[in-house]
């Protein structure tokens, strides 16, 4: 049986703008996306799987057109 966490987790109301990012896929594991954001604080890695990457980039992509509409 699969548990499931009850934990509230609270979140701060500010971000820190990202200034630079990049992609990548590892050489030995195409099927991986890498994000590197970077913010005032460094640079953080995010490796995503193959149906996260797509969700992002539709998410991203809708995010786009109300943003080119305002």
């Amino acid at each position: 049986m699969k548990r499931v966490s009850t934990d509230i987790v609270y979140r701060a109301t500010s971000a820190d703008f990202v200034t630079a990012f990049a992609t990548g896929w590892p050489e030995h594991e195409p099927s991986i996306l890498v994000l590197s954001l970077t913010t005032h604080k460094g640079v953080q890695d995010f490796a995503f799987t193959r149906k996260q990457a797509l969700m992002v980039a539709k998410t991203m992509k809708q995010a786009a057109e109300r943003l080119a509409k305002s």
